[in-house]
């Protein structure tokens, strides 16, 4: 099951979000080498996770261990792509009440293999449209490396480019724009066998 939390708007079990935050320190800072904030020395936490972050976290039934995590922001505030990767947008930067920015897609470093990794992330591309087609987002953008593109096409996104792959920071990334449909849905229930809905909201 994945859940909806955050620091202000949802509220959020404080164990829950130390654990993602633990995490992703482990991921993009220990593993990945990101020269991103760390706080305390455990958590990597940056000036987007503030109030009007959501979360959307998929953690061990019944316990407070983080096994996937997925942080969205809102575009009509400063966000990642609007403020620190326009450069990959060809013309204005998608922005709306309507349009969320993906970030911070994280799976737990103690998950046993690559497939449990990859039925995490399917739980958290499930979750992320049920979440939007019951709030009214009818697009995410987002920032990721290009090696990821083939996936997220061959899994059944629909996506769109948002401008031309650049080098930044000598890694090859481009924007995308996410489509939020029930056809996409539904491409994800069959696809990865997951036919009762993934998310919790309310938490």
């Amino acid at each position: 099951m994945v859940e909806v939390v955050g620091t202000g708007r949802h509220g959020g079990p404080r164990e829950i979000l130390a654990a993602m935050h633990a995490d992703r320190k482990s991921v993009f800072v220990d593993r990945l080498g990101w020269d991103v904030p760390v706080v305390d020395g455990c958590f990597e936490i940056d000036e987007f996770d503030d109030a009007h972050a959501v979360y959307l976290i998929a953690t061990m039934p019944g316990t407070v261990l983080h096994l996937g995590s997925v942080r969205l922001l809102p575009t009509t505030r400063r966000h990642l792509l609007g403020d620190l990767f326009p450069i990959l947008v060809d013309g204005e930067v998608p922005r709306g009440p309507d349009i969320f920015e993906i970030t911070r897609l994280c799976t737990s470093p103690l998950l046993a293999d690559r497939q449990a990794h990859k039925g995490i992330r399917e739980h958290l591309a499930m979750a992320l449209f049920e979440y939007a087609l019951t709030t009214g987002i009818r697009a995410y953008t987002m920032t990721t490396h290009l090696a990821c593109l083939p996936q997220l096409l061959a899994t059944g996104w629909d996506v769109e480019p948002l401008g031309l792959p650049k080098t930044v920071g000598g890694e090859s990334l481009g924007a995308l724009q996410v489509n939020v449909n029930p056809e996409t849905l539904q491409r994800f229930r069959a696809r990865f066998a997951l036919a009762e809905p993934v998310l919790r909201l309310g938490a």
